[in-house]
């Protein structure tokens, strides 16, 4: 699996308008609805559910990364968005430090392998981190769908 099997270009937000972790998660849902992947009756009920999951237990990882995902019955195959802050979020984060990206999964409930194996993937690039530093440098969907490719195609070991 590649990242751009699962990431929606349409739906990338080069720059959060939002300023908090709610109000980041409405955009990014907001994103996906604009791009046509998840509908609009859905809309309200995934955005509760993960911002339901954020009060359980915080998705901000650390290192200025937050990764919030649920599984949905109305999600078909996995989606995904990503979306960049110049100004930093509080996310709440395991490391207590502003997220600066924040990267939307969507699953389908019945395929659990695959939502591992997107995470997987997702988590083996979060974790280099010239791949962090390029992605919050990103300030087009252009530039945010060079490095997911590049991720893709293992170049500049990002």
């Amino acid at each position: 699996m590649k990242l751009m099997d699962f990431m929606v270009p349409d739906a990338l937000v080069p720059e959060l308008q939002s300023a908090n972790r709610d109000d980041i998660v409405n955009e990014l849902v907001d994103s996906l609805v604009k791009a046509g992947k998840v509908s609009t009756k859905d809309r309200d009920d995934i955005v509760e559910q993960l911002i339901e999951r954020e009060r359980q237990g915080s998705t901000g990882i650390g290192k200025g990364i937050a990764v919030p995902h649920i599984k949905h019955p109305s999600v078909k195959s996995i989606i995904g968005t990503i979306g960049c802050s110049t100004e930093g979020i509080d996310f709440n984060s395991l490391d207590k430090a502003p997220v600066y990206s924040v990267l939307l999964l969507l699953s389908p409930p019945n395929n659990p392998d695959q939502h591992l194996e997107a995470m997987e993937k997702l988590f083996s690039h979060l974790q280099r981190d010239m791949f962090r530093k390029f992605l919050r440098q990103a300030q087009s969907t252009e530039d945010i769908v060079d490095l997911l490719k590049e991720a893709d195609d293992g170049r500049n070991e990002l």
